[in-house]
């Protein structure tokens, strides 16, 4: 009858942490994007074998920025946009870039965005 009792509990009855020590979370203690309760289901689909495109063409489908899932899935989501915040400013705002003048100016002249986007 060796072992009986050696079970004991230390006083934790939930064994919940804090949000910065769980595995889920990221070093800011926000949820890693991969964990996020509004991307988790897209990165599940990813897990399950569906291509990436599909879980992008879901995203869209609910209404949320399909960019998320080339975001890196490791880190928080507001870990990351402080770094595009932070590496912001290296060169001209959207519509003025040479690249992307064009449409804008689509726009501008009173095309819907979605015709601007397959020109």
């Amino acid at each position: 009858e060796t072992g009986a009792g050696t079970g004991t509990s230390t006083g934790t009855a939930t064994g919940e942490g804090t949000k910065e020590e769980s595995p889920e979370n990221d070093t800011d203690g926000e949820p890693k994007l991969k964990h996020h309760p509004k991307y988790e289901k897209y990165y599940k689909m990813m897990v399950l074998g569906l291509h990436k495109d599909v879980a992008k063409h879901a995203m869209t489908r609910d209404q949320n920025d399909p960019s998320i899932l080339d975001l890196d899935p490791e880190k928080s989501l507001k870990s990351q946009y402080k770094e595009k915040e932070a590496n912001a400013g290296d060169g001209p705002a959207l519509k003025d870039d040479p690249k992307y003048e064009k449409y804008y100016k689509m726009m501008k002249m009173g095309l819907p965005k979605d015709v601007a986007k397959h020109a």
